[in-house]
């Protein structure tokens, strides 16, 4: 087979290929390639090999970014079978193939069909094989080659990471590193100088410089002061083949600040300055401002202000306001126009943070002289002392002195003072002033034990000038006098058991006194000796303002005293002392063997008489259950004996409803209605009561054949008219209902409407003939006859 390509084959043929690769595709070396031999076609000497395979092949080589109007030549494939008769052909699989790589099947000649990047892509893998084109048989195993895109210089350097912003200290040693830039090249480093990158500065000479290997940025000058040039703009290109003429090239931005060291001192703008302070001027506030300047600049300028010298370094005091970096000046003491009328002061400014790298450059620190003028101004009265305290005894007299404020004008006219009484609270009014010697006095009776101590605030100002004011406060203690006789700590219940034996301490008592502690304990308890002695109890003074309660006694008995009294002194050690007196209740109570109470409550008793508490529940509980009895068999007895008809005289009709059975037709104990349904039982016409009748009276009850010959709907027409005509029925309509039963059965009717309106005595015994479902109903109106008859 013969391969004829843009790539060398043997070591012989380096020259060869070299030339071929530097004139392109223009001229190319054939060589053949047989089983049995291998024949350059430029060379006259002939190699034999042994026969190893029918196909003998090598990489195959195409430059990028061809622009040429026709394919780019890349090789040729030529089998040993191939007699040039057109039988073999030659298939080419892989990548690109067809689409990029095409290959002639008759010569085997392979051509790039499209403008490769090696960037992209390095080298594309193919696979070759012929085959009869008769038959469609391989005549040689199928072999793999490979076709590499050469490169050439198609890509400037680039900087990734730019544009840059960096810093450096200042006052930094020449050549002190600042950064490092890299530039990278897509090209081929492996493939002559395409990718070699070479670095220089455009920008920033003579400050800076850069290594063209490695691109580290440094500083090119000595002493590069941030106060002269703080900011720096370098520009630094890379370029590749290695920097020679027709490389390409690219470029980017560091951004260089100079970053700040203490190299400068601070410095007073002037050497004297002068302030003016008036003698108003309170104590603690600021009086004036003083700055040093400091050409450096965050940590690098803070600094400190003190006052080193001068006569008014102990009344005034210097701060830093640590954001504006100003000394605040200060007043400790009050200013007096009268007394000195100027300060001098010597104010130093000094760093915080040194740098000793710079301390030749120092001292970082300075000094100027401050003169302080001090104002005459008109001020209000001056009190002898800032507050003042008094005393007073309690109940004291109206108009009683308490003590004495002074104030006086501290300028030079000494102008008269008056004074009164701030009355902001309801307490000061108790005290009044004079109001031209300043005397307070009291103008209510003061009682220490409801206020022990009043604060009052005094005003002072100038007869001239009456707006000048200067305050005072003034504490008053109100001195307690014994006007409190001692009492009981508290009400005491006091109880003292049956079963006690003489001496024996039931009860211990204090006492309690309003005043003061000089005038109250030590209190002493005593029996009011002008009683007689009580023979049941006693009193021990403890002497530790305390006294016991003591039997006299044995044993108590409630059934005989349940509750005792014994009357009691007590005196405190006042001058002069006070006493009062007081009565103590003792309870006799039933207590345990240990001396706990058991009870004291008045059914104890009955145990005396052998009725326990838990039998005179129970007789009790048998009490109420007896009274029930009797209630509930009263109820019973009046429920049987009601009659049914509340009244005669009632002629409504009422439902009452009742357990017992019905008593039949024969029940006439129900209320008669039979004047409102039945006709035949009405009463006669009814006519005007306010004129005389001029019809003939009839009879109440109309005879029998009278009843029978009246037609209802007569009787109803009847009705009508009356009512019409009647004057004394309600001027309004009114709704008359009439019924009526025929008499037309021949059966007697069962029902009661035809019952007279008076009391039956009809007998009811044979109610009992009837059966046992009418049993009830005979008994019934057998008992209301039996009423009847009683």
């Amino acid at each position: 087979m013969r391969i004829t390509s843009t790539s060398c084959i043997c070591p012989v043929l380096v020259c060869l290929c070299f030339v071929q690769r530097c004139y392109g595709t223009a001229h190319h070396s054939s060589i053949k390639v047989t089983r049995n031999q291998t024949k350059h076609t430029e060379g006259e000497t002939e190699v034999h090999h042994r026969p190893k395979r029918g196909w003998v092949w090598n990489q195959f080589f195409v430059l990028e970014e061809h622009m040429g109007p026709d394919p780019q030549y890349v090789g040729k494939l030529h089998s040993n079978s191939d007699k040039g008769d057109g039988s073999v052909k030659y298939i080419l699989t892989g990548e690109g193939a067809g689409t990029i790589f095409i290959i002639d099947d008759t010569t085997g000649d392979i051509h790039s069909t499209k403008s490769l990047d090696r960037e992209q892509k390095t080298h594309y893998v193919l696979h070759a094989q012929a085959i009869d084109r008769r038959t469609n048989k391989p005549l040689e195993p199928e072999s793999e080659f490979i076709i590499k895109v050469q490169d050439i210089n198609d890509n400037a350097p680039k900087f990734t990471d730019g544009p840059y912003i960096v810093t450096v200290p200042e006052m930094s040693d020449m050549g002190t590193s600042v950064l490092q830039v890299t530039a990278t090249d897509a090209d081929d480093p492996t493939y002559g100088n395409s990718a070699r990158v070479v670095y220089s500065i455009l920008q920033g000479q003579p400050y800076f410089s850069v290594d063209p290997k490695t691109g580290v940025i440094r500083t090119a000058l000595h002493n590069m002061d941030r106060e002269a040039r703080e900011h720096y703009s370098v520009v630094i290109q890379a370029k590749d083949m290695a920097g020679q003429v027709g490389g390409l090239s690219g470029s980017t931005t560091v951004n260089i600040t100079l970053t700040d060291v203490n190299d400068n001192p601070p410095r007073f703008p002037q050497k004297h300055y002068q302030l003016y302070v008036p003698e108003s001027a309170q104590v603690g506030s600021a009086v004036g401002k003083i700055k040093a300047n400091d050409a450096d600049t965050g940590s690098n300028a803070d600094m400190t202000y003190s006052i080193t010298n001068g006569d008014g370094i102990g009344i005034f005091s210097i701060s830093t306001d640590k954001d504006t970096r100003e000394g605040i000046l200060s007043l400790k003491k009050p200013l007096n126009y009268e007394k000195k009328k100027s300060y001098t002061l010597n104010i130093e400014g000094a760093n915080t943070h040194l740098d000793f790298r710079f301390s030749h450059l120092g001292p970082f620190k300075d000094a100027t002289m401050l003169k302080i003028i001090v104002g005459d101004v008109n001020e209000p009265p001056l009190f002898s002392m800032p507050s003042y305290v008094m005393d007073v005894y309690e109940n004291a007299k109206i108009g009683t002195i308490v003590g004495t404020v002074l104030a006086q004008d501290p300028d030079s006219a000494n102008s008269l003072v008056r004074y009164f009484i701030n009355h902001s609270a309801e307490e000061d009014r108790f005290f009044n002033i004079d109001a031209n010697t300043g005397t307070i006095k009291t103008s209510k009776v003061l009682d220490r034990e409801e206020t022990p101590w009043y604060n009052i605030t005094v005003t002072a100002s100038e007869n001239d000038n009456p707006d000048l004011l200067s305050h005072v406060s003034v504490g008053i203690r109100v001195l307690d006098v014994n006007d409190n006789p001692p009492e009981l700590a508290r009400e005491y219940d006091i109880v003292v058991c049956e079963n006690s034996k003489p001496g024996q301490v039931i009860h211990t008592i204090t006492a309690t006194d309003k005043d003061d502690f000089a005038n109250g304990p030590r209190f002493n308890f005593f029996l009011d000796e002008h009683l007689p002695v009580n023979p049941n109890f006693t009193l021990k003074d403890n002497e530790d303002n305390t006294a016991s309660i003591l039997t006299r006694r044995r044993r108590f008995s409630r059934t005989v005293q349940d509750v005792y009294y014994l009357p009691i002194m007590i005196s405190d050690g006042g001058i002069p002392s006070l006493s009062s007196s007081s009565t103590l209740t003792i309870r006799v109570c039933a207590c345990e063997r240990d001396g706990r109470v058991r009870t004291c409550h008045a059914e104890a008793f009955l145990s005396s008489a052998g009725l326990s508490t838990g039998a005179l529940i129970a007789i009790l509980l048998c009490v109420v259950i007896l009274l029930a009895i009797v209630v509930l068999f009263i109820t019973l007895r009046r429920s049987k004996k009601e009659p049914l008809i509340i009244s005669e005289e009632d002629v409504r009709e009422n439902v009452v409803t009742y357990d017992d059975e019905g008593g039949g037709e024969e029940d006439t104990e129900a209320f008669d209605i039979t004047a409102l349904r039945n006709p035949s039982a009405a009463e006669e016409f009814k006519y005007r009561r306010d004129i005389r009748p001029e019809v003939k009276l009839t009879p109440r009850h109309p005879t029998l054949s009278t009843l029978e010959s009246i037609d209802v709907q007569e009787f109803i027409k009847q009705r009508l008219a009356e009512a019409d005509l009647d004057p004394s029925v309600p001027p309004y309509d009114s709704l008359q209902t009439y019924a009526y039963e025929g008499q037309r059965s021949e059966a007697g009717s069962i029902s009661s409407l035809d019952s007279a309106t008076t009391q039956s005595d009809q007998d009811y015994h044979y109610l009992g003939d009837w059966g046992p479902e009418f049993k009830k109903l005979a008994e019934l109106y057998g008992e209301m006859e039996s009423e009847r008859t009683t």
